[in-house]
Order: C-alpha cells, then structure tokens, then sequence
C-alpha cells in the first residue's frame, strides 16, 4: 500500500501560503492531506504548539511540517516519498541542514528570485546532524510518541534542531535528503528569541558538547552571551 503525506503548515499571511505552497502543491499528481493552522490572529505562540496542534489533526503515514512559502518542485511528493520509503531507522528527514561538519547543504533555493542555498549539495540522503526548519518530514508513528517540545522551544525558532537531537538520542536516525523546491524566504530570519531559547538546548544536550544549527554552531558549556560576543569579533 502506498505512504500517504500529510502536509501541515501554520500561515499567517494567505496571501503568500496561495502564492507558494497552495498553488505548488497543484504541481503534484500524488495524494496527499493538507493540514493548514491559521495563526493570524496569534492563537499560537509558538512554533512547536502549533504544529503540534496540526499534527493531532493529520492521518498520513509521514508528516510533512512546511512553511507557508514553500514552493514544491513538480512531483515532489512522489519523489520525496520514494526517498523516505527507503531511509534505514528514519526519526527525521529535512531539505537543508549539517552533516558531519559546519558547513549547510542542500539542494534547495531561497528567495524571491531563488537562488542556491548553498554550493555544497548532495546527490543521496545523508545522516544530519541538525536540520532546517523550514521543511522537515517525521513519520507518524514516530511523531506520536516524540512530539515537538513546547517547554524547550517555546517560541518560533529551534524546534527542529532540538527534534534532531532528541531524536538520535531515542535511537534513530535524522537524515538530510536530496530535495528540489523553492523557500522564498532569504532563510535568514533571526530574533532575541532564538538566542533566549538557545540556553535550554545547552542545558538539554549538555553531554553533545555542541550543537549545530543553520544559523552557527553553539557550544554546550560556554555562555551564549560569550559566544555571541566572540562571533561578532570574529567578523572584523
């Protein structure tokens, strides 16, 4: 029997979400469950309650957690879920994201008048050791007994790092596959929040000695406002 996708999104401007993701997702012959959470009126405060929230309301075999200006290459859904069917021990499957080094990879564009994300690119999965929160994929049956964690992440930025390692630390894999679409944002989107939610990832995953992300890589036993400091020297 063939894996169904649910695609769960929160939009807080229609006007984009029809621009990208609704009018992308035309592209696709394969079915698949829409799961859209308005969030313009902020009854959610944070990315991982809201999705969340999403989730409980999907019935496909994978979660696809997008964001609202996604724009799906065609057939994405069939060749997305062929990849998936076939990753050993899956957790999570992301579109950008770390191997084994600091450097991002991928094989998606951003912006407005997209353009490469990155020169390094992939032409197989890879494991991941930290994930893009732009476009991440978790099999149901995995999602319903690990769910984003509202505590650690209560706000709209590092939920999906904080998935990737709890994730491994459970004993299964997180991957970074070959994927074509478009994410109109620069992906560049960095507020106070995210170096406030910064310091319970450390607490957390005090053991990793260092987490990665998209935005930096961050030591677990060195203060973020030190680190912060030290990045900007090193700037100049």
């Amino acid at each position: 029997m063939k894996s169904m996708i649910s695609i769960i999104c929160v939009y807080n401007n229609k006007e984009i979400l029809d621009k990208y993701l609704i009018k992308s997702l035309e592209n696709q012959d394969e079915d698949y469950e829409l799961v859209l959470v308005d969030n313009r009126e902020h009854l959610f405060t944070s990315a991982a309650s809201a999705l969340n929230y999403g989730a409980s309301k999907a019935n496909g075999d994978y979660f696809v957690f997008s964001h609202q200006d996604i724009y799906f290459s065609e057939d994405w859904i069939k060749d997305t879920v062929k990849q998936l069917e076939v990753l050993d021990n899956m957790g999570i499957a992301g579109v950008a994201g770390k191997t084994t080094d600091s450097l991002v990879r991928g094989n998606i564009r951003q912006g407005i008048n997209p353009v490469d994300l990155t020169q390094f690119k992939i032409n197989k999965p890879e494991l991941a050791s930290t994930l893009d929160e732009c476009l991440f994929i978790i099999p149901r049956t995995i999602f319903n007994k690990y769910p984003l964690d509202e505590k650690q992440c209560p706000d709209w930025h590092l939920y999906c790092v904080d998935y990737v390692y709890n994730i491994k630390n459970e004993g299964y894999n997180a991957y970074l596959i070959p994927s074509k679409l478009d994410h109109r944002s620069k992906g560049a989107s960095m507020s106070e929040s995210y170096y406030e939610t910064l310091p319970n990832l450390q607490k957390k995953y005090k053991k990793e000695k260092l987490i990665r992300t998209c935005m930096g890589d961050w030591f677990t036993f060195v203060p973020i406002r030190i680190q912060r400091i030290i990045k900007k020297y090193k700037k100049y």
